[in-house]
């Protein structure tokens, strides 16, 4: 994808769709959306990571950097084909993600339908499984197992699991990849419907105009695949334990920091490898959406690094990240990287160089222009061509709930620079936003629906509750949203001029 083109889109994480199931996925409802999204003359279509959820149901503390989140595999098509009886709905909410109800319902369904794949499947869909997962395996091989350990070990992080298996001892891995040949099997297979149904959704957008934007987190989970694959690529003690960890530092939003808890890349022996971890990271994330944006960019320039013994982050130091070296040496293997830089946070200089240099646009938010003076870099006529522009993130709260929850002097600020009010500032923020000189405009599509605080996707530093858990009907979507947003585009210049709907 062409980032320097002139296009907008819309933020929605397919977990959000509607859909029987009690989770969005990646059937019906997704190539529904896509249809609406051309309708209303958007071309992106941007989601968060769409690895397995972690703790708190994040997307980004996944089990691994590489697989797909089961719980967005549909079932529709593996009922087409004839792999799973059709099953009834357990009253599931169409407003919520109920992740206790629905991560055991939904695995209790992909089991079954690979019981149905194992007695039915025909010898050519076990051709295209085995040589799916032949092209796979570089991550696929740790991550099946993983899983059957993890089970095996009734979920207990793999640290703690038997000596022999932590520590990765050959001869322990061939006996339990033969004992759980089984498990593993359950988890090629979800991994490998997953990857065939994301296929068929990008290839229908594709087909469309419409390009998905991933999410790449720089961070991975303690307890994961990747870091019980490659221990030594991470800042580890003799027990596993991270000696350090990641975070940011305190700040006016928060007087403690935010202490993650992942640990800290080994980056001088990730160089070693040629970055080879990396470049197989950003392969694959390539193979799934058509550009991706990667999260925590500034990390790559330089990250906070916080003594794992400290339980806030009060402590902590800047420390060097790989800078450019790590972008040249995956572009050497794969070209020119469509690369979304998230910038925000405390910026210094030596991020803004990284990123420029590296040529990758970066990121402003709407929401943050209105605290200073006229001449803030998130107002409009501050921006460059080379950025993307959101009204909001996954992270912030919807253009109507901070326009209830900002404070008065914002209000007023941006009541007078938007010309808007309290009834019109989510179509006031996405006009500006569309109208500003960005190549690239974002909304989240709680701002399209013009929704409050209640529907925020989440809050930073919060777990639990209703992070993550936010999903829509198409009841509440009905006909204008859309086409209020395909007049917008068009008349800035980011959609068809058609749907303007003026002739001669």
């Amino acid at each position: 994808m062409d980032l320097n083109q002139r296009a907008s889109g819309v933020l929605l994480h397919p977990t959000s769709l509607p859909g029987p199931f009690g989770i969005g996925d990646l059937g019906p409802s997704a190539f529904h959306f896509i249809e609406w999204l051309e309708a209303s003359g958007q071309t992106l279509w941007q989601w968060l990571p769409t690895t397995p959820i972690g703790p708190g149901d994040s997307p980004y503390q996944s089990v691994s950097a590489f697989a797909g989140s089961p719980l967005m595999v549909a079932l529709e098509p593996l009922i087409d084909a004839g792999w799973l009886a059709a099953p009834t709905p357990v009253g599931f909410s169409d407003q919520r993600v109920d992740f206790a109800k629905v991560v055991p319902w939904r695995l209790q369904q992909l089991r079954a339908a690979f019981a149905g794949f194992e007695t039915q499947a025909t010898p050519a869909q076990r051709e295209a499984q085995a040589a799916w997962a032949a092209e796979q395996a570089y991550w696929l091989d740790d991550y099946t197992l993983f899983m059957a350990l993890e089970s095996a070990h009734g979920g207990a992080c793999w640290w703690d699991w038997a000596p022999e298996l932590r520590g990765r001892k050959k001869a322990a891995l061939t006996k339990a990849r033969k004992e759980h040949a089984a498990d593993i099997a359950f988890w090629t297979f979800v991994q490998w419907q997953f990857d065939v149904q994301l296929a068929a959704v990008k290839q229908a957008a594709n087909a469309k105009g419409i390009h998905l934007v991933g999410d790449l987190p720089i961070f991975i989970a303690h307890h994961s695949a990747d870091c019980w694959a490659a221990p030594d690529f991470y800042f580890l003690d003799e027990n596993f334990q991270p000696t350090v960890v990641a975070g940011v530092p305190p700040d006016d939003l928060g007087p403690q920091g935010q202490r993650w808890g992942n640990p800290l890349y080994r980056w001088d022996k990730m160089k070693r490898s040629g970055y080879k971890w990396w470049t197989d990271r950003v392969r694959r994330a390539l193979a799934q959406a058509d550009v991706f944006r990667i999260d925590h960019f500034r990390g790559f320039a330089g990250y906070y690094e916080i003594p794992a013994s400290c339980p806030t982050a009060m402590e902590g130091e800047w420390v060097k990240g790989p800078g450019k070296g790590l972008f040249d040496a995956i572009a050497a293997e794969l070209g020119d990287l469509p690369i979304i830089a998230e910038d925000l946070g405390l910026i210094t200089p030596d991020v803004i160089e990284l990123r420029d240099a590296c040529g990758y646009p970066g990121m402003k938010i709407l929401q943050f222009a209105f605290g200073a003076e006229g001449d803030h870099e998130f107002l409009p006529q501050t921006y460059v061509r080379e950025c993307v522009v959101y009204t909001g993130t996954h992270d912030n709260d919807t253009a109507k709930g901070w326009w209830h929850n900002a404070k008065p002097r914002e209000r007023a600020f941006a009541g007078a620079y938007l010309a808007c009010g309290d009834h019109d500032v989510h179509w006031a923020m996405i006009r500006a936003a569309s109208n500003s000189v960005a190549n690239l405009a974002i909304f989240p599509m709680q701002d399209v629906l013009g929704l409050g605080s209640s529907t925020r996707m989440n809050t930073p530093g919060t777990l639990g509750g209703d992070n993550w858990t936010w999903r829509f009907t198409w009841d509440q979507v009905g006909a204008e949203p859309g086409r209020v947003l395909g007049l917008i585009s068009a008349a800035a210049g980011r959609g068809p001029f058609r749907l303007l709907g003026l002739s001669g």
